[in-house]
């Protein structure tokens, strides 16, 4: 059965930076395309980043340049690195494990929320 657990939400300041990790089991992660996602209050939830198994990644555009989305195959886990977090940053991250490429679909963790306010 497949788990993912998000960690490293919190509380930060405009213009600060926060790295979330999902730590993944329960499937071969090495193989498995990787993605985060997040849902702002009265929004839709929206894919931010996704990496391929040969570490290709995908981006936002309105996180393009702030975010990177970083895979380490020996722990299993999958990274978030934020930088210049705006208010609007502000949202529930889910870490999503796909069914191949198909952003969205199969499996979600339980999510960490991001609160960016001065």
């Amino acid at each position: 059965q497949v788990q993912l657990v998000e960690s490293g939400g919190g509380l930060v300041q405009p213009g600060g930076s926060l790295r979330l990790s999902c730590a993944a089991s329960g499937s071969i992660f090495s193989i498995n395309a990787m993605a985060w996602y997040r849902q702002a209050p009265g929004k839709q939830r929206e894919l931010i980043a996704g990496i391929t198994s040969g570490g290709s990644t995908v981006y936002a555009d309105s996180v393009k340049g702030r975010f990177a989305i970083s895979r380490d195959n020996a722990k299993s886990t999958v990274y978030l690195q934020m930088n210049s977090l705006k208010s609007e940053d502000t949202a529930v991250y889910y870490c999503n494990k796909p069914v191949g490429l198909a952003w969205g679909s199969g499996h979600w963790g339980q999510g960490t929320q991001v609160t960016v306010s001065s």
